[in-house]
């Protein structure tokens, strides 16, 4: 059943257009100008909108401006009682699927409707697909931590076990899911996401289930939850230990029966969903703590899937930053650049708090900010991180392979350069701050092959 929303100022043809659409199976908002028309599009779950050009107080053509600008995803029919040429050429190049004269042919205007609802499911369907067979990113990492993620996904894709991706923020976790759901039986279904984290608890509910037209103030039309979307498909619940135990005792109940209510309504909807969830958290203890029920974790952890972060896969830092690399060339242009073997050395000292996600957005700060092809350890310390320095024990791994007098070598460049940082690289003031001559500097600086920028 589709939804509807008619926009005509004369109560008549509202009164027809809800009577004969209804007959033909669809569910009908009727409103009366464009303002009201509006704010029933904020609420979502609108498939169609059949809107007449002469309104008060807000004219049709400015109404199908805002929904081209704000739901292009909805196909608009355009009717008026003083139709011409000219007006229909305009609605039709502004993106209208077609254009009716009053008075209306209701075999037209059904025949019209339901191909605008073809339009608009067969455009649903592509975004969905690519959604489905496309992301941002790919799995990059051949090392056994990774090893072990893609065997799993490989054994359980084809199934329809549910699965429970594990890791810290920025590991992946969401890349994990969207390769199960590439792979396996599903795949030409919807992939749909919901980060139970970002959805304020007032809202949660709605947002998985749905609502029907007046379960609450807002709710001036009826919406499908993320599980009636996902049907046929995968749902994919990220962070799903941020959930209140009451909507963890809602959604366990819908992976037992596979069926719901929308807030506000009586009718059981069945669905066939396939959910894969995901966490950073310490699932154990959140359950010892009360947090997490331990009946909905024995329900989504048939298959647990853990993603190791990125410290203790470094072996595959180098692939990560050609990939990352070649990303962003692609994207911005430019020379191409590349690691100095000392910086790459550095990389793979840091502990990486953030992950994946930092070692991206590392990559791409990188190669706005500095000019060099060759990207030295100095820009490397400047624009990895705004801390002064990281955790000592970390560090010290670049140091473990080394001699005294290496290690010794080393960590005075490192000191030397971070002093002239502070100092904006000026050698009398580092001196000073150091307790040697300029001279003395001057000859550290060349020993040690630092470079001072002019």
């Amino acid at each position: 059943m589709s939804t509807i929303l008619v926009v005509d100022d004369e109560q008549g043809i509202r009164e027809v257009l809800q009577d004969v659409l209804a007959d033909e199976g669809h569910r009908v908002i009727p409103v009366e100008d464009g303002f009201r028309a509006l704010e029933v599009l904020e609420t979502g779950g609108v498939d169609l909108v059949v809107l007449d050009v002469w309104l008060p107080n807000m004219g049709g053509i400015d109404v199908l401006k805002r929904i081209r600008e704000r739901w292009p995803e909805v196909e608009v029919v355009v009717i008026s009682g003083h139709a011409n040429i000219n007006m229909a050429v305009q609605a039709v190049k502004i993106g209208a699927f077609d254009f009716l004269e009053k008075p209306l042919s209701l075999e037209k205007t059904i025949t019209v409707v339901e191909n605008a609802l073809k339009m608009e499911a067969l455009k649903r369907e592509n975004r969905t697909l690519k959604q489905s067979i496309q992301s941002e990113d790919e799995m990059i990492g051949s090392g056994e931590g990774m090893g072990k993620v893609r065997e799993l996904i490989e054994q359980s894709a084809d199934s329809e076990a549910r699965i429970l991706i594990l890791g810290e923020n920025g590991t992946g976790k969401e890349l994990v899911a969207r390769e199960i759901h590439r792979r396996s039986r599903r795949a030409q279904a919807p992939f749909v996401e919901v980060n139970c984290a970002s959805i304020p608890e007032t809202l949660i509910e709605s947002e998985l289930f749905g609502h029907e037209k007046g379960a609450f103030t807002d709710a001036h039309a009826q919406r499908k939850g993320k599980f009636e979307l996902a049907n046929g498909g995968t749902l994919f619940l990220d962070e799903i230990a941020d959930m209140s135990l009451n909507t963890q005792a809602k959604v366990l109940r819908v992976l037992q029966e596979m069926k719901f209510e929308r807030i506000g309504g009586e009718k059981s909807i069945h669905v066939d969903v396939r959910v894969i969830a995901a966490t950073n958290r310490n699932i154990r203890e959140e359950i010892r703590s009360g947090r997490f029920r331990e009946d909905l974790y024995f329900r989504i952890n048939v298959i647990p899937i853990f993603v190791p972060p990125l410290r203790d896969r470094i072996e595959d830092l180098p692939d990560l930053i050609d990939y990352f690399m070649g990303r962003f060339k692609r994207s911005a242009g430019g020379p191409e650049k590349s690691f100095s073997e000392q910086s790459m050395r550095l990389l793979g000292t840091y502990p990486w708090p953030g992950n994946i996600r930092e070692l991206k957005n590392f990559i791409e700060r990188i190669n706005i900010m500095t000019e060099e092809k060759v990207i030295s350890a100095d820009s490397v310390r400047r624009y990895l991180t705004s801390r002064s320095d990281w955790d000592k024990g970390e560090a010290l791994k670049g140091f473990e392979s080394m001699k005294l007098n290496e290690a010794k070598d080393e960590f005075e460049r490192e000191f030397l350069v971070k002093k002239l940082e502070e100092n904006e690289r000026n050698i009398t003031r580092t001196s000073r701050a150091l307790g040697i001559t300029p001279s003395h500097l001057h000859n550290k600086i060349k020993k040690h092959g630092i470079e001072i920028k002019k």
